[in-house]
């Protein structure tokens, strides 16, 4: 017996995680970017991660396309970017609102994200409605600072102790 999409959201949504925002540039495609919340670490040797894009995302056609990528890793200070680039602006406007700048691979990188992971695509595998796109990791860039979590369909904060 399958479960109703219903409810499988409902079980998701019990799912903190941190919130990114998954970006690349290609000629044919300019600049493209998405928040996305199903991102992960796949391997330390070679350093790789994962992230899902909706197939029909056209950010994941910039990333097919142009074999680069990068994943930012949003703090707390980032609630608006995370909620302009889940979708309702134009790409345009996404990224007019967004101090970056453009890693080594051509992808943009945030300049207050906690941390920039610059990718290269080494595998993509389809997945129902989405592409799993695995990027081996060429370059990192971190900072201190509080991570912007996503839970029960709602931004939250970590509590931390004074």
């Amino acid at each position: 017996m399958a479960v109703s999409d219903q409810e499988f959201k409902d079980a998701l949504k019990q799912w903190a995680s941190g919130v990114t925002v998954v970006t690349a540039q290609t000629e044919q495609h300019g600049l493209k970017g998405m928040t996305a919340t199903s991102f992960s670490s796949v391997s330390l040797e070679p350093p790789q991660i994962l992230v899902c894009i909706n197939e029909n995302a056209d950010t994941g056609e910039a990333i097919l396309e142009g074999k680069y990528f990068a994943v930012n890793i949003l703090n707390t200070e980032q609630q608006e970017a995370s909620n302009q680039f889940a979708g309702g602006s134009s790409q345009e406007e996404r990224f007019a609102n967004i101090s970056w700048h453009a890693g080594e691979n051509g992808a943009p990188v945030f300049d207050q994200a906690l941390a920039g992971l610059e990718c290269k695509l080494v595998q993509q595998v389809k997945a129902g409605t989405h592409w799993i796109v695995i990027g081996e990791v060429e370059k990192v860039t971190t900072q201190d600072g509080e991570p912007l979590l996503y839970f029960n369909s709602a931004y939250r904060q970590l509590q931390t102790e004074k």
